[in-house]
């Protein structure tokens, strides 16, 4: 349970390990992909699920293991496309963009197939619905800039897997990258001292291209979403 202890400095706050061990234990094996829920519904039943100090640090540590896994994911695709073609590829978890410019076709998107147990639209919508719900306190009682790095860099990912590998956007895929932008909203709001954003918000803050998004049952469109427009409007208010 280390990882639920990391980033809390000199906070101090009462939380039970073994708590926080069972709701990440019943997050991740009582939902997900193998469950025949709807993900909207999944992901609104595991976030009351993480009620309390304990659900808050839970919902944390369970985006940075999925942005670790992403990562490391990464990384290993990387080097298995340097050892096939001798070409290096720099993957940088502050910006994610330039990789998938020089390697897009080649990549596999890994969002839906990570270790760990966790599905984007399920838990880690869920998780970022925790931490946007309860900001102020979340900086109290965990260190805010990886849990905001982190935030950033789902949603880089996010929205590369919409660019360069053919994701559809869908309802579920709509939600989590609108919750991505408001709760970086909210906890830059928390945070007495935000860093700057990242390079792919500022770049994607330039465009102001809708897409389409897709009805997951059936594949009809039922509406659209403007990234840049949603990330000028929620971060730079």
């Amino acid at each position: 349970m280390r990882w639920f202890r990391l980033g809390l400095g000199r906070r101090q706050v009462q939380h039970d390990p073994d708590r926080q061990e069972r709701l990440l234990t019943e997050a991740r094996q009582q939902f997900g992909a193998h469950v025949r829920v709807r993900f909207a519904d999944q992901a609104g039943a595991v976030a009351r699920l993480l009620d309390g100090d304990d659900g808050l640090l839970v919902a944390a540590g369970m985006l940075g293991m999925f942005a670790d896994a992403a990562h490391a994911d990464l990384l290993a695709q990387a080097a298995d496309l340097h050892r096939r073609t001798g070409h290096g590829f720099a993957v940088d978890r502050a910006n994610y963009r330039p990789l998938w410019r020089a390697a897009g076709p080649e990549l596999r998107w890994p969002l839906f197939a990570l270790p760990g147990g966790l599905h984007p639209y399920v838990q880690v919508s869920a998780a970022v619905t925790v931490i946007g719900g309860q900001a102020r306190r979340t900086v109290r009682v965990t260190d805010p800039d990886p849990l905001l790095a982190h935030l950033f860099e789902v949603l880089d990912l996010t929205l590369a897997g919409w660019e360069w590998a053919r994701v559809r956007v869908d309802t579920d895929a709509a939600a989590l990258a609108g919750g991505l932008i408001s709760t970086a909203r909210e906890l830059r709001a928390a945070m007495p001292d935000p860093p700057p954003l990242p390079p792919p918000v500022r770049e994607l803050m330039r465009r102001n291209r809708t897409v389409d998004v897709h009805d997951p049952a059936d594949g009809r469109i039922v509406g659209g979403i403007n990234p840049g427009k949603e990330m000028r409007e929620a971060l730079l208010a």
